[in-house]
């Protein structure tokens, strides 16, 4: 697989977010001449939107109740098409405000076993989604007649919408947009959202002759402190609806198999604040800290030091920052660290277990790098060894294996903090593991299947693309991992179940794929360490100082072409 350096001559993005007063939750999203439709399904709205104003007008206000709970809006000629319960429903629309209101009336197309999710139609074909099903439904639109189906690609509610003749879906569990064969339901490509809860996916132009952008309607609860003066403790926490419409760029490699989503231009500071816990001297200090990596999705920019100059070194194709202290003493204060800016982007890979060639082996120096115990992971302990068997079965592909590897380590542990990181063999048998803990049983178990793994992190960007220039301060550090697939080369996979509570099936959004807020620092190398002459065994970095890590968030980008 070819390996780019990161993605050339990123433009900043050139449409905002569309953000339609007065609507509470949008779901579906469709195009009518240069306007979106969408339908607020708390409201029962159906509206109509001016991309370039934001100004919001509601087309069914005598309908509003027969709208209430419709999801999966889709437009064909002059019928609006849209799920209701159980229902697959159309009406005809009109041409102005007194024509829909003696249009939009309801009426049912088809009538499925379980909840319909989404709708889309081509002219010859009703597709009909239904997240309890697992499948696409297809329909005669003359008819009415079930012709077939197709697998959901993920594991969520989707929304559906037909461009270029293919069928292109939107899972709000997977965060992920599918464009699939709309015959086979094969998986042609998969791009991970820059938000999360994605409800709704249309192609717009502009003008004629105009590119056709993709927009996604998104819809979610946000946190806020509420002012209450009536309160004895005023300020409250708590949650009020969000929803807006917001563009999704794409940049596809068919012969790599994977997909660049947009991308944000990201400002890490990472800064370590001296301030010794220990009555302890050293001499000749070294302190190595990782720099961002540049890597197929993420791109490094500048770097400079902060409060104190250091050399970078080489640590195979890594980058290490080498800060030197003649002497550190408990009265010692002081800052040192980097600023780095870098280029950030979703990536996601669509490759199918029939894409792996069984026949390639692993690389021997891979094979001695990552397939041994290098990190205490208690892989020679019975309960590894038996979970490792447990996990992969008699699985032989390698992305299968990977997979219910995952799926077994996700059905073993439940996400938890605790005040160390134990071997994975402890954690397993606790059934409680932090994302470090999560990382160390999985590594394991891959390893002892012979699959070649690695550490991956260390910090995530606080998820807010929409907060441009303000400070953001993750609450946490974060690892995940990357696992070899010969023929192929390293893919990501993130470490714990995220924010999925409930038991499988699990989404595979991060299996293969990566969010744009992940950074990564020092792929396959230590984070940080410092040696100096006299150090005792026993003294740690935490001793001696505190870290900082601040991220600001300065543009949009859109994937490019790659070198």
């Amino acid at each position: 697989m070819p390996k780019p350096e990161g993605v050339s001559s990123p433009r900043p993005s050139s449409h905002s977010t569309i953000r339609p007063i007065g609507v509470y939750a949008l779901s579906g999203l469709a195009v009518a001449s240069e306007r979106l439709l969408s339908v607020d399904t708390i409201r029962g709205y159906l509206v109509s939107i001016d991309p370039q104003t934001n100004n919001t007008t509601i087309l069914n206000p005598h309908h509003v109740a027969d709208w209430i709970g419709v999801s999966g809006l889709t437009v064909w000629q002059e019928t609006f098409w849209f799920a209701k319960d159980q229902s697959v429903m159309w009406c005809v629309g009109g041409a102005t405000p007194h024509e829909h209101h003696q249009a939009l009336v309801p009426t049912t197309f088809a009538r499925l076993p379980y909840p319909v999710n989404g709708v889309a139609v081509d002219g010859a074909f009703v597709y009909v989604s239904c997240q309890k099903s697992g499948y696409i439904h297809i329909f005669d639109r003359a008819t009415g007649a079930a012709t077939g189906r197709i697998p959901q690609p993920g594991i969520g509610c989707e929304t559906l919408t037909i461009h270029d003749d293919a069928l292109w879906v939107c899972d709000r569990d997977e965060q992920t947009v599918y464009c699939l064969d709309r015959t086979t339901g094969k998986i042609q490509l998969s791009a991970l959202t820059p938000f999360s809860s994605p409800t709704g996916i249309a192609f717009y132009r502009s003008a004629e002759g105009s590119e056709p952008v993709c927009y996604v309607a998104y819809a979610d609860e946000e946190a806020y402190i509420r002012d209450d003066p009536n309160a004895k403790s005023p300020y409250q926490l708590t949650f009020r609806d969000r929803t807006f419409i917001h563009p999704l760029y794409i940049h596809h490699d068919p012969i790599a198999h994977y997909t660049l989503s947009n991308g944000f231009l990201i400002e890490l500071s990472y800064v370590e604040e001296l301030l010794s816990l220990e009555d302890v001297i050293l001499n000749q200090v070294e302190w190595r800290i990782a720099l961002p990596s540049d890597t197929l999705r993420q791109r490094v920019r500048h770097v400079e030091p902060i409060g104190r100059e250091y050399t970078i070194e080489s640590q195979g194709d890594q980058k290490v920052a080498v800060f030197k202290f003649d002497k550190l003493d408990p009265t010692r204060g002081g800052l040192f660290g980097w600023k780095a800016v870098i280029e950030m982007y979703g990536l996601k890979y669509s490759l199918a277990p029939g894409d792996i060639d069984d026949r390639q082996t692993l690389p021997a120096e891979l094979a001695q790098l990552y397939l041994v115990d290098d990190d205490d992971l208690a892989m020679h302990t019975e309960t590894m060894i038996q979970a490792a068997k447990e996990a992969a079965g008699t699985e032989t592909n390698v992305l299968r294996k990977m997979l219910k590897i995952r799926n077994y380590v996700y059905d073993k542990l439940s996400y938890g903090i605790q005040p160390r990181i134990d071997t994975p063999d402890i954690a397993l048998e606790r059934g409680v593991g932090s994302c470090g803990e999560y990382v160390g049983v999985l590594l394991a178990l891959a390893r002892l299947n012979g699959i070649a793994c690695r550490t991956i992190g260390r910090y995530k960007c606080p998820p807010y693309p929409d907060r441009v220039y303000q400070p953001l301060q993750p609450d946490f550090n974060h690892v995940w991992l990357e696992f070899y697939v010969p023929g192929i080369g390293w893919l990501p996979m993130e470490s714990n179940m995220d924010d999925t509570i409930e038991r499988g099936p699990y989404p595979q959004r991060f299996f293969m794929g990566l969010a744009w807020y992940h950074t990564e620092i020092g792929k396959g190398i230590s984070f940080e360490k410092m040696k100096a002459i006299d150090k005792p065994e026993d003294l740690s970095r935490g001793d001696l100082a505190i870290n900082h890590i601040r991220f600001r968030i300065l543009d949009e980008l859109i994937p490019t072409n790659l070198p």
